[in-house]
C-alpha cells in the first residue's frame, strides 16, 4: 500500500516505530462477542480484492470462541492483494477492524535491527563474528555473562544464551506504568545479574536482551539511534509510509484498532504505551502493506548485499516443536503438507502487548500478514489458531 492509498499516515504527526517485546505470558482466556467479517469497501486499500475465500475462515477462526476482539488477515502476490477483517477493532464502540490498521508489530522490529546491523557489517562499521566487548566495551558483565565471549552473529542469531530481559520483566510491571521511558541499557541490566542460559554459540534461545544490545552497537557505531538509522535506511528507501520507531511517543497514528491484555477477568485496553519497553528488541509501529512489502524487497536483495544477505538466511534449527530455524533476524518455517509452500517461508513473530503479529513470504513471491488486537491473554486456543492462520493464509489449507 502507498502513503497516498490512505493507511496509518493519513492525519499522522511524523512519529517513528513501535510495538515491543515477544511474550509467551498467559494471562487467562478470553470470550468476546463475534463480528461478522467486516471489509467495508470505502475502507479497502487501493488494488484490494475483498473475496479471497481462504482468508474469511482464518480471520473468523481468530475472532471465534476464547478469540481476539478483532483480526486482519492480508495476502500480497502476483495475483493482487487479499484482505479479510472479523470483529471489532473497539470493544466500547462495536467498530469494525480497519484493513488499512496500524499496529504494534513487536518482534517484528527484529528484522528491521538485523537489516541495519548487517548493512553496516557490509560497509565495514561491524564485523559478525568480533566480540561485543569491542563496540560495547564493559557493558555485557554480571553472572557467567560476558561481553567478550559471545559474538554480534550471536546476538542476531539468539545463541548468545543471555538471559531474556523479559523473564524478570513482569508485564504487571509495565500495565501498572504503561507511559514510563525504559532506557535499553536500564533493560539490559535486569537480565545481565541472571545466569547465562547456555554456553555461547552451544544453543539456542530467543532473547530480547541480544537485539537491545545490537540497537545498543548500532547507536555506538552510527552516533545515531537505532530507531534514526532504521528510517535512514529501510523506511525511507522503501516508501514504508506506515512504518514508525516512534521513541516516546505512546500512541498509535491514523486507523487502529485499540490493543487489549487481559489480566485477570476483564479486557484492559493498553493502546497507549510507552515502546521504549522494547526498544530495538520490539519497539516499531507497521501495517500488513508495509510488512509485506518490507519482507518482499528484503528477501529480493534489495536492502542487503549478496554476502550480508546469504549471511541472514543461513539459518540453524531452533528445538521448536515447529520445526523451525532461525538466521540473523529473521526464522525459517516449514509448511507441512500445505501444497502452496512446498519449500516453507521465511517470516517471524511479533508479540507486543496489546498485539499479535505473524508476517511470512515464501521465495515465489508471495507476502502475508495477520494480526490480532489481543496479547496476551487469550489463552491456548488463540495461540493455536495465530499458529496456523499465517502458513494457511500464504500457503492454503493443509491437507
Amino acid at each position: 500500500m502507498d502513503g497516498s492509498s490512505g493507511g496509518c499516515a493519513v492525519g499522522a504527526l511524523i512519529l517513528n516505530v513501535a510495538a515491543m517485546i515477544r511474550r509467551n505470558v498467559m494471562f487467562g482466556h478470553v470470550a468476546v462477542g463475534v463480528a461478522a467479517v467486516a471489509v467495508a469497501a470505502s475502507a479497502v486499500p487501493a488494488g484490494a480484492s475483498t473475496g479471497h475465500g481462504r482468508l474469511r475462515p482464518v480471520v473468523e477462526r481468530l475472532t471465534g470462541p476464547g478469540g481476539s476482539p478483532g483480526a486482519l488477515a492480508q495476502v500480497d502476490g502476483r495475483h493482487g492483494r487479499h484482505v479479510a477483517t472479523s470483529g471489532v477493532a473497539d470493544i466500547r464502540t462495536g467498530a469494525p477492524v480497519d484493513p488499512r490498521s496500524c499496529f504494534r508489530i513487536g518482534s517484528l522490529t527484529k528484522p528491521f535491527t538485523a537489516t541495519v546491523v548487517l548493512q553496516l557489517v557490509g560497509e565495514g562499521w561491524i564485523e559478525l563474528d568480533a566480540p561485543v566487548e569491542r563496540y560495547l566495551p564493559g557493558v555485557v558483565r554480571g553472572a557467567d555473562n560476558d561481553g567478550r565471549e559471545i559474538t554480534v552473529r550471536q546476538l542476531l542469531q539468539h545463541t548468545s544464551g543471555l538471559p531474556d530481559v523479559l523473564d524478570y520483566l513482569s508485564p504487571l510491571d509495565i500495565l501498572n506504568d504503561p507511559l514510563r521511558h525504559w532506557d535499553a541499557r536500564e533493560l539490559v541490566d535486569i537480565a545481565l545479574p541472571h545466569p547465562r542460559e547456555f554456553t555461547p554459540g552451544k544453543g539456542w534461545g530467543y532473547s530480547n536482551t541480544n537485539y537491545l544490545l545490537a540497537g545498543m552497537i548500532i547507536e555506538k557505531v552510527t552516533g545515531h539511534s537505532y530507531g534514526h538509522e532504521i528510517k535512514r535506511r529501510v523506511i525511507v528507501p522503501l516508501g514504508l509510509h506506515d512504518t514508525f520507531v516512534p521513541t516516546d511517543a505512546p500512541g498509535i497514528p491514523g486507523p487502529h484498532p485499540r490493543g487489549y491484555v487481559r489480566p485477570e477477568s476483564d479486557l484492559v485496553d493498553i493502546t497507549r504505551l510507552n515502546p521504549t519497553v522494547a526498544g530495538a528488541a520490539g519497539g516499531m509501529i507497521s501495517s500488513a502493506s508495509d510488512l509485506d512489502r518490507f519482507l518482499a524487497a528484503l528477501l529480493r536483495g534489495r536492502l542487503l548485499k549478496p554476502p550480508q544477505l546469504r549471511e541472514m538466511l543461513h539459518a540453524r534449527p531452533t528445538g521448536r516443536a515447529s520445526g523451525s530455524e532461525y538466521g540473523l533476524g529473521l526464522q525459517w518455517l516449514p509448511a507441512g503438507d500445505r501444497p502452496g509452500c512446498p519449500h516453507g517461508f521465511w517470516g517471524h513473530d511479533g508479540d507486543m502487548l496489546g498485539f499479535s503479529v505473524r508476517t511470512g513470504a515464501t521465495v515465489d513471491g508471495r507476502q502475508a500478514t495477520v494480526m490480532v488486537n489481543l496479547n496476551p491473554g487469550g489463552g491456548p486456543s488463540l495461540d493455536e489458531a495465530m499458529d496456523d492462520a499465517l502458513p494457511t493464509a500464504l500457503c492454503g489449507p493443509a491437507r
